[in-house]
């Protein structure tokens, strides 16, 4: 029975006798749209987003698998006042509501407003930019299936914008569009090569954001002009010489996984009129030589880049952990959904199937990360022994 004497301000009960926080994942559920006809419906579809998402917290990933663990616990869900009767929807249920009555721009910009909600105030935020392509949602015999290019903060597990790429565009095209449904005012934005651009760059720094770019061929002049400057520094170092007045520099040693890793990162102004790109601050140089204990021998990488931080803003050693950051979006974001949700390995071919689920996934990175639960794997088997635990985490804000 609901003890109404729980209930807080920001909280309310749902038909079936839940309190939930009116700010929670569930809250965004009962949000979302239901383009299914009333007849022969059986369950509400608030009712199978959360079978969803707590079968995905408890370590399945494909429609199979989920159908199975919602069967498997017929009778707690029922206790728990999810399912309404002793019977769980079938397989079909589950994949239906995946690839046809879920419209996937509807819910990411649903996701989106939530997302955005969470953000902690008064921290320094960066926006890591980079896109994915779904591998599980490439049709037999064609190259490309469903790509999708996300705005993620890295240290909160938050995807605050995600968008698909149409196949006549690319994601140059629509890392505008993006950036303009969050506030840059105060952020750092940090993307690879292929999102150095002129118009960009001046989007971010009228918005109040600042941008870190690396550069690669796609600006030859800029890659040219940066990687002489720090060449003749580097040369008249090896001849005895030290670094100009204007190179600054830092060194980082980290070790783990068998590695062990030196960034250097030189940075100078000297270019920031010859450029004549919107706002640049510092060009740099990073120069990474990792150790690898398995093969017992040395890599070595050397990248350029240039961003809108002053030196005042940004030291070498702060640049380090920035452009650091940044793969945080392969580690915190790809990697756990290819790995730990095992996204390309869920074949999703039909519909927006594909596209939803890596919203749902989104989701479940977001909601372990914001409480506490760095090990999603751990985490995982955790909610797979308490569902109870799981639901709690879907039902508060």
């Amino acid at each position: 029975m609901t003890d109404y004497n729980q209930i807080g301000p920001n909280q309310e009960i749902y038909t079936t006798g839940l309190i939930y926080d009116l700010k929670s994942t569930f809250a965004l559920f009962l949000r979302v749209i239901d383009t299914r006809k009333a007849r022969g419906k059986q369950y509400l579809l608030e009712t199978l987003l959360v079978l969803i998402l707590l079968a995905k917290l408890g370590g399945e990933d494909k429609p199979t698998g989920i159908t199975e663990w919602v069967a498997n616990r017929v009778d707690e869900l029922v206790a728990m006042n999810i399912l309404p009767q002793g019977k769980a929807p079938c397989h079909m249920t589950f994949r239906r509501i995946l690839r046809f009555t879920l419209q996937a721009e509807e819910l990411e910009h649903l996701v989106s407003e939530f997302h955005q909600s969470q953000l902690k105030e008064g921290t320094e935020i960066v926006f890591c930019i980079d896109g994915k392509t779904l591998k599980g949602t490439i049709p037999t015999g064609e190259m490309r299936g469903t790509h999708l290019l996300s705005v993620y903060v890295p240290d909160q597990g938050l995807v605050l914008i995600e968008a698909e790429v149409d196949r006549k565009e690319n994601e140059i095209v629509v890392a505008p569009k993006i950036l303009k449904q969050v506030n840059l005012s105060g952020a750092i934005v940090i993307g690879d090569a292929l999102h150095t651009q002129r118009n960009l760059s001046e989007q971010i720094v009228q918005a109040g954001g600042n941008y870190v770019w690396t550069v690669k061929g796609n600006q030859p002049r800029a890659e040219w002009a940066i990687e002489k400057l720090f060449v003749h520094e580097a040369c008249n170092l090896k001849q005895g010489a030290s670094l100009s007045k204007e190179i600054r520099t830092a060194s980082l040693v980290s070790k783990g996984h068998g590695r062990r890793e030196k960034r250097t990162l030189w940075t100078s102004t000297e270019l920031n009129d010859y450029l004549d790109w919107p706002g640049v601050k510092q060009v740099f140089r990073l120069e990474k030589i990792i150790w690898h204990e398995k093969y017992q021998g040395y890599t070595r990488d050397v990248v350029y880049g240039l961003t809108s931080l002053s030196p005042e803003q940004a030291s070498p050693k702060k640049l380090i952990q920035l452009l650091r950051s940044y793969w945080g979006i392969e580690s915190g974001l790809h990697y756990r959904r290819d790995v730990t949700l095992h996204e390309d390995d869920t074949r999703l071919t039909l519909g927006q199937a594909g596209h939803n689920m890596a919203i749902l996934n989104n989701l479940v990175i977001g909601l372990c990360i914001r409480n506490g639960f760095t090990n999603l794997a751990q985490a995982r088997r955790l909610f797979n022994a308490k569902p109870a635990e799981a639901l709690k985490l879907i039902l508060q804000g």
